[in-house]
């Protein structure tokens, strides 16, 4: 069985930086792109980055490029989202997800977990 835990949310106050992680079982985790996705209240789920199997590509959102970053340590079955600068606009339930490729999409995504806080203070 496939689990995907979430974990590093929390509160932060504007301009601050979270690391999220994402722990992974029940699968070959290296196989697995895995991708990193958010959703507001009122809002669709969005996409935030995601990272290849071996780690050594990645694709960002646009609009986060440079403030959200995703790496991942193979040996640990955990991927992480490094985010900094955070705006009150940053708040969302933050999903991570696995699949085959680096999807920008939802529905290419298998697997996911069931989500992290995210509050951001102005």
């Amino acid at each position: 069985q496939v689990q995907l835990v979430e974990s590093g949310g929390g509160l932060v106050q504007a301009g601050g930086s979270l690391r999220l992680s994402c722990a992974a079982s029940g699968l070959t985790f290296s196989s697995y792109a895995m991708g990193w996705f958010r959703q507001a209240p009122g809002k669709d789920r969005e996409f935030v980055g995601t990272i290849s199997g071996g780690g050594a590509l990645k694709s960002y959102a646009d609009s986060l490029k440079g403030r959200c970053t995703p790496s991942r340590d193979n040996a640990k079955n955990t991927v992480y989202l490094q985010m900094n600068s955070l705006p009150p606009d940053d708040a969302a339930v933050y999903y991570c997800a696995a699949g085959r490729g680096l999807g920008r999409r939802a529905q290419e995504y298998h697997y996911w977990g069931r989500g992290t806080q995210v509050a951001v203070s102005s």
